[in-house]
């Protein structure tokens, strides 16, 4: 009895021990990943790199680095690593069936920073969600939309769907489309067209504005204006033209058509 009471205690001492250095190891470990942490995003590659890279880079250095203090851990509690192993790899392959969603995200990740479709801050349309990109991880692309709202999408759809970057050039064409009523001097139209084009200061000279008679529509003729601005004034040149080119033609006198139908009655 007293020799089983010895073994007892001896084991009760030496889980205890494994215990409390796991505990200190792992309040240590994540000091240390902290500290770790804060110097990489400080660093002059971090700093230097695409927000994009770094922020991925950054999310994956912290994962890795608390996978390898969970495997520090479980070796300081004395469990074998063979069995670990063993077990992580029975429960990789059940997890992996289990996780394949997971798995593709992460792949679009990756994928999203080899081929850098789009930037932080970059303006998108991803899915049939447009906003700005606000944040990229390893498994979701976060947008914020013009009104405020925050739109995740999993990498893996980002990957598997078409991207339209609004940003990635300095410049944007902007296309109108403007009804008159039949009967209207088209060549004053255009001359109406091109000159509100010109007096805006953010329309760009180079390309050349440009206005014609696009279609003879049903119950009106649409003429087109396109002109080239640079794509942080897109919107707002949207806005300032069309009530310019609205006042202008007020003050032309230039008819802007309703639907018309002609109904003939037989008698």
């Amino acid at each position: 009895m007293p020799e089983l009471i010895n073994n007892l205690l001896a084991l009760a001492t030496s889980v205890a021990g494994k215990l409390v250095g796991a505990i200190i190891a792992l309040i240590v470990g994540k000091i240390i990943i902290k500290a770790v942490m804060k110097s990489v995003k400080k660093s002059k590659l971090m700093k230097n790199s695409e927000p994009t890279v770094a922020r991925f880079a950054s999310n994956f250095i912290k994962i890795a680095l608390n996978v390898l203090l969970v495997i520090i851990v479980i070796g300081i509690l004395g469990v074998p690593m063979a069995s670990v192993i063993t077990v992580v790899a029975s429960a990789g392959v059940a997890v992996g069936l289990a996780l394949q969603g997971s798995l593709s995200n992460l792949a679009g990740g990756i994928m999203i920073l080899i081929f850098r479709p789009f930037k932080i801050d970059n303006f998108v349309d991803i899915a049939g969600s447009a906003g700005t990109v606000a944040d990229i991880g390893i498994f979701y692309t976060v947008l914020k939309t013009p009104d405020n709202k925050e739109i995740t999408i999993p990498n893996g759809t980002v990957m598997a769907s078409t991207i339209t970057n609004y940003s990635v050039h300095e410049t944007r064409r902007l296309d109108f489309t403007l009804s008159v009523a039949y009967g209207t001097d088209v060549e004053k139209v255009k001359a109406v067209l091109l000159d509100e084009a010109a007096k805006n200061e953010m329309v760009l000279k180079d390309p050349a504005p440009f206005a014609r008679l696009s279609v003879q529509n049903s119950s009106s003729l649409d003429f087109s204006l396109r002109v080239w601005v640079n794509s942080g004034d897109y919107w707002t040149v949207n806005f300032d033209l069309l009530e310019a080119i609205n006042e202008r033609f007020i003050k032309e006198n230039i008819e802007i058509p309703f639907n018309q139908l002609d109904v003939h009655i037989d008698k």
